[in-house]
């Protein structure tokens, strides 16, 4: 019989993928789900960019295939907004617009790992990371992010792994899941690590603008360019999810390589969504206040949800999450939010699926109106008073 390639068996559908035809087959059945899972802004992006992609797809002459390396004027936005937001200054070739970060994930790891290469991924962590890692067939070594530890790496437990094989090391701060915060010190620390083991420091930071009054980056760290990558994107800062804009930073032959995979994979990117997301970073603080004043008012209501399931958080968390702690007689993640799902009819992403570390927690999105996390959170109340399990 045909199988699939090994690296395929290796790696299951995404969680979300498989979850979501769950709540599809309710919503079929008239039971009207509140999804909390996931991480997609429900509001659209800023006028001006709209307004830009619109006025260009009208042109006649925007529709060919673009340069791989993005149309120059998207690089000089890049490198203005870079400096303007972060201090940090990089010239236009040391950036790549990407598909959406998601794509620089597969595309990084490709220019820079063999069979058997070893990978550090954090546990609990973004699911891809280890599935685009299998996808290679490079060894996934986990390292743990512990809440005591402010979910942050142990150097002192990194220090004492076989480090002899590993060429890649992700991060993620401002941290999915958990909401911890990035500092200048865990960067210098993790910049310090990577020159000396020689191993890529791979840092993506798609959260730093949201409930987050000190966007940092990764680059800021003097040095940091020689052996860092840092992916961010349009997709949770700027309302873009669905349209796969993001992008790479890092010293020019590290683009030059990733460029090489991904100029066999694509076509580069549609040209007026690229000036429009030029016009997106160009947003007025304004724009960004009020999404955040959006997501506070929420996040009061997730923090009501997460008080009526018992559960613990850290209320100095950033990002579009509530990350939070079962109570000690819950069962695992996976079970309490089906119970909530098939019972309450709403859905909470279970930690789990964040590693192991994350078996104890649930994770409830900011990107839903108040009026539908007030009803989810009324929903659980029934549940509860009903005592359903």
């Amino acid at each position: 019989m045909i199988q699939p390639a090994e690296h395929i068996k290796a790696v299951s559908e995404y969680y979300f993928s498989i979850k979501l035809a769950e709540v599809a087959k309710l919503n079929a059945e008239g039971k009207n789900v509140i999804n909390l899972g996931i991480g997609s802004p429900d509001q659209p992006p800023s006028r001006e960019t709209i307004d830009v992609l619109c006025e260009n797809a009208h042109r006649a002459d925007a529709h060919g295939y673009q340069p791989y390396t993005g149309v120059p004027e998207l690089r000089r936005a890049f490198v203005n907004w870079y400096k303007r937001i972060y201090n940090v200054e990089l010239t236009t070739d040391e950036f790549l617009p990407l598909i959406g970060s998601k794509e620089g994930i597969l595309h990084i790891s490709m220019a820079f790992l063999n069979v058997g290469d070893g990978v550090l991924v954090p546990n609990p962590g973004y699911p891809t990371y280890t599935s685009v890692s299998n996808l290679l067939c490079a060894n996934v070594i986990p390292y743990d992010l512990l809440e005591n530890n402010n979910w942050q790496p142990n150097f002192d437990a990194l220090e004492r792994m076989d480090l002899s094989n590993v060429k890649l090391m992700w991060v993620n701060y401002p941290n999915m899941p958990t909401g911890a915060n990035a500092s200048q010190e865990l960067f210098e620390k993790l910049v310090a690590f990577g020159k000396k083991h020689q191993i890529v420091i791979c840092h993506d930071n798609p959260y730093s603008f949201i409930l987050n009054d000190n966007p940092i980056s990764i680059l800021s760290v003097d040095g940091a360019k020689d052996i860092c990558i840092e992916l961010n994107s349009f997709s949770k800062s700027h309302n873009m999810p669905g349209w796969r804009m993001g992008l790479l930073a890092s010293n020019a032959e590290f683009v030059k390589w990733v460029l090489r995979a991904k100029s066999n994979i694509d076509s580069g990117q549609f040209k007026p969504m690229q000036l429009a997301a030029i016009a997106a970073l160009n947003n007025a603080p304004e724009w960004h206040a009020e999404m955040n004043k959006l997501y506070t008012e929420r996040r009061k209501w997730a923090e009501k949800i997460m008080d009526l399931l018992g559960c613990e958080y850290d209320k100095k968390q950033v990002g579009m999450f509530v990350w939070a702690k079962l109570p000690d007689d819950a069962p695992d993640s996976k079970t309490f939010i089906d119970n909530i799902l098939y019972n309450a009819y709403v859905f909470i992403t279970p930690g789990a699926i964040f590693g192991s570390n994350g078996n104890r927690y649930i994770r409830i999105s900011l990107c839903a109106s108040v009026e539908k996390l007030e009803e989810a959170y009324n929903r659980c109340t029934r549940l509860k008073n009903n005592k359903l399990e």
